[in-house]
């Protein structure tokens, strides 16, 4: 079973009654669990729309999203809170830390909204501190830390409660070739290692060059989607 499925999805803009954009003309597309795949096209041509329909932050016209098999449809307001705690992480484009929370704070702030006790998130986060090279931003502020170390603390944030896929927003936009690079390296370090599903919107060559699945979106519909071996994606 796919963890995140799109059939038919169409998504339409309205103002004052009339259809001002057509963002998402049809769109079919299964993501399955492991995949480091992108989300790739020209600026309009609907990437963000569907990262946001497949992370259930919106609902589509018409279509259906699935996310773990379960139609977001079916769901209220509140299991669709509870579905995006629980089940999806989210990278976006510009940060979304709290500004006044601490490094550590931020990256177990999920955890805590999950119920998660304090001993075990600080352990969980500690752990993955360590492994993510982040350990001595543990007690820093965002504003106090450079693009590429609040990217790095809000993929550790993403992935610390252990979500069934990771959603990011051209999480390299803001950052420099050399710390976009860095970022991307750690993020396919942790999907072969920890086995984390993630799927980018980018329109970064060097994110394309390393994903392992590109589907190109050109308005509003796929217009292709190739598969690329993980050798061919690691040594790009």
């Amino acid at each position: 079973m796919p963890v995140l499925e799109a059939v038919g999805v169409v998504k339409d803009y309205v103002d004052r009654g009339q259809v001002t954009t057509h963002a998402l003309r049809g769109v079919d597309l299964a993501v399955e669990k492991g995949e480091f795949m992108a989300i790739a096209g020209p600026s309009g041509s609907g990437k963000s729309t569907l990262l946001n329909l497949l992370g259930a932050l919106d609902l589509p016209t018409a279509g259906t999203i699935r996310v773990d098999g379960r139609d977001l449809a079916s769901l209220g307001a509140p299991a669709l809170a509870d579905l995006r705690r629980d089940r999806i992480g989210f990278v976006f484009q510009a940060y979304n830390l709290i500004p006044v929370l601490s490094a550590m704070e931020n990256a177990e702030y999920v955890l805590e909204l999950r119920g998660v006790p304090a001993m075990e998130r600080r352990r969980r986060v500690d752990e993955l501190f360590a492994r993510m090279g982040l350990a001595q931003l543990r007690d820093k502020r965002p504003p106090k830390m450079s693009g590429g170390q609040q990217q790095r603390v809000a993929v550790a944030r993403a992935i610390a409660c252990e979500p069934a896929v990771v959603l990011a927003d051209e999480p390299t936009a803001n950052l420099d070739q050399a710390t976009g690079r860095s970022l991307v390296d750690l993020m396919h370090e942790l999907n072969r290692e920890r086995g984390v599903t993630f799927v980018f919107s980018t329109h970064d060559p060097m994110v394309l060059e390393r994903a392992e699945r590109v589907v190109r979106l050109v308005d509003g519909k796929v217009a292709s989607d190739e598969r690329r071996g993980a050798a061919a994606a690691q040594s790009a």
